[in-house]
């Protein structure tokens, strides 16, 4: 099937525009999708690049390389970039849903109890000295050090009730540490 030369277009834009996230990725997450070694060259180039015209230039020719690939390739590039993104969604409900917990246990007595029963592994007197104190520093205007020690102590419960959901287990220490 022919197509337009508008069609056309798009695709080589599409296309561009991959190239465009693709060198906006930090480095450790590049290095984990899956590319020709001349993708990468481009996009390593385009990177050492900081004139504006220039740097349009090597994404244009980033765009022409990225056009030479089959279409497995490409789709294989835009999983990967999905799977970043849904990485990063699920990174950011998980900060949410401790936020919201955070919110709870600072207005009410009851919510602690009931993250308790969620929680039951959580140190019960560590979580209460730490929303006593989060409570009094914010009513003396105090800096928020207990605020963020009460946002990391709910972080590690609902991570360590993760790992054992998944049936993961800490590895125990060996007996020369």
């Amino acid at each position: 099937m022919l197509k337009s030369k508008s069609q056309k277009k798009r695709d080589m834009l599409a296309l561009q525009d991959l190239g465009v996230e693709l060198e906006a990725l930090p480095k450790d997450r590049l290095a984990r999708v899956p590319m020709p070694e001349a993708l990468a060259d481009a996009i390593r180039d385009a990177r050492r690049i900081t004139n504006h015209e220039g740097k349009r230039r090597q994404m244009q020719y980033v765009g022409k390389v990225m056009r030479r690939l089959d279409d497995d390739e490409v789709a294989a590039i835009q999983r990967v970039l999905e799977g970043f993104k849904g990485t990063s969604k699920a990174e950011t409900a998980k900060l949410h849903l401790v936020e919201r917990w955070r919110e709870l246990l600072l207005a009410d007595d009851a919510a602690l109890t009931k993250f308790l029963a969620e929680h039951p592994a959580s140190d019960v007197q560590a979580l209460r000295n730490i929303i006593r104190n989060a409570r009094k520093e914010h009513e003396m205007n105090k800096p928020p050090r207990y605020f963020r020690e009460l946002f990391q102590a709910i972080k590690t419960a609902l991570e360590s009730k993760q790992a054992t959901a998944a049936g993961e287990q800490e590895p125990e220490p060996e007996a020369g540490e």
